[in-house]
């Protein structure tokens, strides 16, 4: 016995890629927390689970770029996001010494 095909339409495709942003977040910031609670209360080198947080952005910025769907008000964003990131960055590690 076959099952008949599903069909599928532009509202299943927007759920699923929805369904994934969802997920991908989730997963980003779960490594993230993660990430911050063995630095900041075990005092462990977190840097494989970081490592895994900024690939995965790279790996999703790469792919978008290739498809040419990014703006210039996403490349703004992501400068001051970088930038609030680096400052931060730094002033955790002089407050660390």
């Amino acid at each position: 016995m076959t099952t008949p095909p599903i069909m599928r339409d532009e509202r299943t495709v927007a759920t699923e890629n929805a369904s994934y942003r969802w997920a991908y977040l989730v997963l980003s910031f779960g490594l993230l927390v993660s990430t911050a609670y063995r630095a900041f209360v075990r005092h462990d080198s977190a840097w494989d689970l970081l490592a895994l947080v900024i690939l995965g952005g790279a790996v999703a910025t790469f792919y978008q770029g290739r498809g040419r769907v990014l703006s210039q008000r996403w490349a703004v964003a992501s400068g001051v996001a970088a930038l609030l990131a680096l400052v931060i960055a730094v002033v955790l590690v002089l407050v660390r010494r």
